[in-house]
């Protein structure tokens, strides 16, 4: 069964990245918001904000890494919803594969054109004079943190994926997610901000995640923020997963 289920998933995810690869303009653009966003803050708002590091490319490039990750998924829902409405789900149904196998493969190709576009906004930080002296462990770590919170934002873009009723509606939910950087530690310290507001972004998972790959990044203590940070992404790709395996259980019931 495992042996199937694998199979399966690795056939299906074949057949996803081929549509990637005959559409690199969807790469191209998840990359240019989170490229713009980033060129703006350095190049005119950098000068006027005190985060007290060396670098504002430095201090702002884990929080542009978790929008250019909440922006790819929303093709995640895209493609999810074109498939629902195509019929192709039907069609998987009446073939032996495991059933699961189809939304894995949504799940892992997400995962795959979200690093190629993780990777190109990295190397434009490079060229915006983005500098890090982590070594090895690092960057495993980081990369381990951006993977879980791909999964977790992948498995709540199933949910739309499979329930909109148009493909505008399909990828909208992800707008709030985009935004969530704004109101945490990504673009400035969280101690100049309103106390209400400030209570939000202190505890919210994005400011959790920004901080711990920000002090990997610059070889600082990550203190209990890296098991905070992975605590949030474990629990909402847990509770992801099981609604969205939900969902689907419905929609093909």
């Amino acid at each position: 069964m495992t042996t199937h289920f694998f199979g399966d998933t690795a056939t299906l995810l074949g057949r996803s990245l081929r549509h990637i690869t005959r559409s690199v303009d969807t790469i191209i653009t998840t990359t240019i918001m989170p490229i713009a966003f980033m060129l703006l803050f350095v190049y005119v708002f950098g000068g006027a904000i005190n985060t007290g590091s060396d670098s504002y490319v430095n201090y702002l490039l884990p929080g542009i890494l978790l929008i250019t990750i909440a922006s790819g998924i929303s093709y995640t829902a895209f493609r999810l919803f074109l498939d629902m409405k195509g019929g192709i789900f039907e069609r998987f149904q009446s073939m032996p594969i495991a059933r699961s196998s189809v939304l894995w493969a949504h799940v892992l190709t997400s995962l795959v054109a979200n690093l190629i576009s993780v990777v190109v906004v990295v190397l434009v930080a490079l060229l915006m004079g983005f500098r890090s002296g982590a070594g090895v462990l690092a960057w495993l770590a980081v990369a381990g943190i951006l993977i879980l919170f791909t999964l977790a934002l992948t498995w709540i873009a199933v949910i739309p994926g499979l329930t909109a009723k148009t493909a505008d509606g399909a990828s909208a939910f992800s707008y709030p997610l985009i935004f969530l950087p704004f109101i945490s530690s990504a673009f400035v310290p969280t101690g100049s901000m309103p106390a209400p507001v400030r209570a939000f972004a202190e505890n919210q998972p994005v400011t959790y995640i920004v901080n711990a790959v920000r002090n990997l990044f610059t070889e600082q203590p990550v203190g209990g923020d890296i098991w905070i940070a992975l605590g949030w992404c474990l629990g909402i790709l847990a509770v992801a997963y099981f609604f969205a395996m939900l969902t689907y259980r419905r929609k093909i019931s």
